[in-house]
């Protein structure tokens, strides 16, 4: 690995330093994929261009190896999210924390954050999950046309994270509503509604934060009382305006990633009889196949960090301000990294996948994530005797991996039938 002259670590000996003018589009974005077919596109890049530059958006760089993903996601000093977080630039009046602001300003969000998502507490909610999941897998088993996506895995990622907030039953189908049509929105590029919908989930936030504290809400297990009571410490500049505005991207971040792998999951095994049946026998092998269906599909690829300074990656010169887009789902299936990298191989060893991230900005709340998906899965497995596909997949567009629509036929248990 030669050390190159900007500082950072290069994979060649030689550093391309031509700037964004002299710089051609070596890649963009397919806008209508096929499940799966980006993976075809990101092995291609990895072995021809693993690091390129795309035009698309105002420009960006492409980091697309598990190396290149791993190294920018944990070097704070250089690569920055405060400037640009995600490809597009989307344009805001103010930043939302904790996801727009850099450490050690970030910390202090984390630290708030960060306890009340541990595993006790996440296991206080799996009765609410659990009910949520046999509510949705009844609906579809007498839907005359049930989706994967629409019908479980959106609605499904919603009710989870208001059961989390502790909201209750009618709010929690307001922000279903409002939070579901704010997804599409956003798959849509639809302006008008996401500024819409953008406003009432902060509205939304507003009166969630008000009523956890009226609710006198334990500081040690309520995301909002923890928010509340850092907001007391004046060292680190939390207050009531900037806690509410991290409810708000908190349930915007508790819908998207999680609907997105909970729809790429339901798919493969929709595609996978064998799997189907050996997880049906052998339902304590669940959360091993999930750390390898999430590497397999892990839903973010456009959350992106901007150089500081000018620096080399991958043998090329990252200009100071220019944003680099981190695609997980190809740093997943680096052959460096994973034998076999397209293939599901259950308990596969050292799968130290990166479907929630790397870094100080990892996903807090993986703990949940796993627990959403493990009882979606437990619960889809249980009521059916089998499930398959029943149309075209439609992807969601670039903002993240996963189905928009999964057009799915299940056909039920037989203890189940009539239920």
């Amino acid at each position: 690995m030669a050390t190159c002259p900007f500082g950072y670590s290069s994979s060649t000996g030689s550093v391309d330093t031509r700037s964004r003018a002299e710089r051609a589009s070596e890649w963009a974005p397919d806008r209508e994929e096929t499940f799966g077919s980006a993976h075809d596109d990101y092995a291609a890049l990895r072995a021809e261009n693993p690091f390129p530059w795309s035009a698309e958006y105002g420009g960006f760089w492409a980091a697309t190896t598990y190396d290149d993903v791993t190294r920018i996601t944990q070097d704070d000093e250089t690569f920055i999210t405060s400037v640009q977080n995600v490809v597009p630039h989307v344009p805001r009046s103010s930043r939302r924390p904790p996801l727009h602001f850099d450490p050690p300003e970030h910390t202090a969000y984390r630290t708030a954050i960060d306890p009340v998502l541990r595993r006790s507490v996440v296991r206080e909610h799996e009765t609410a999950f659990r009910a949520s999941a046999e509510r949705l897998v009844s609906e579809m088993l007498t839907a005359e046309s049930p989706d994967a996506a629409r019908d479980l895995a959106a609605p499904f990622a919603m009710d989870c994270f208001a059961a989390f907030l502790g909201v209750p039953a009618t709010l929690t189908r307001h922000i279903r509503e409002v939070g579901v049509r704010y997804s599409f929105a956003i798959q849509d590029m639809d302006n008008r509604v996401i500024a819409e919908c953008s406003a009432e989930l902060y509205r939304i936030a507003e009166r969630v934060y008000a009523d956890r504290l009226a609710a006198g809400a334990d500081p040690a297990r309520d995301l909002v009382a923890s928010l509340d009571r850092a907001a007391d410490d004046p060292d680190n500049h939390i207050t009531e305006k900037t806690a509410i505005a991290t409810i708000r991207q908190m349930i915007v971040a508790g819908m998207g990633a999680p609907q997105a792998a909970l729809g790429s999951i339901v798919v493969h095994l929709s595609r996978d009889r064998e799997l189907q049946d050996l997880l049906r026998a052998k339902p304590d092998e669940i959360p091993a196949a999930i750390e390898e269906l999430l590497r397999l599909h892990a839903p973010y690829r456009v959350f992106a960090r901007t150089a500081r300074r000018d620096v080399a990656v991958h043998g090329r010169v990252v200009r100071e301000g220019e944003p680099i887009a981190l695609i997980f789902p190809s740093a997943n299936r680096d052959a460096s990294v994973f034998d076999d990298p397209d293939r599901f191989v259950l308990r596969r060893a050292n799968n130290s996948h990166l479907a929630f991230g790397r870094g100080a900005h990892k996903c807090p709340a993986a703990t949940m994530g796993r627990m959403e998906l493990l009882v979606a899965l437990q619960v889809l497995l249980e009521r059916t005797e089998s499930f398959e596909p029943a149309g075209d997949v439609v992807m969601m567009n670039w903002l993240e991996y996963g189905p928009r629509f999964a057009p799915i036929r299940l056909v039920p248990r037989s203890e189940n039938a009539g239920r």
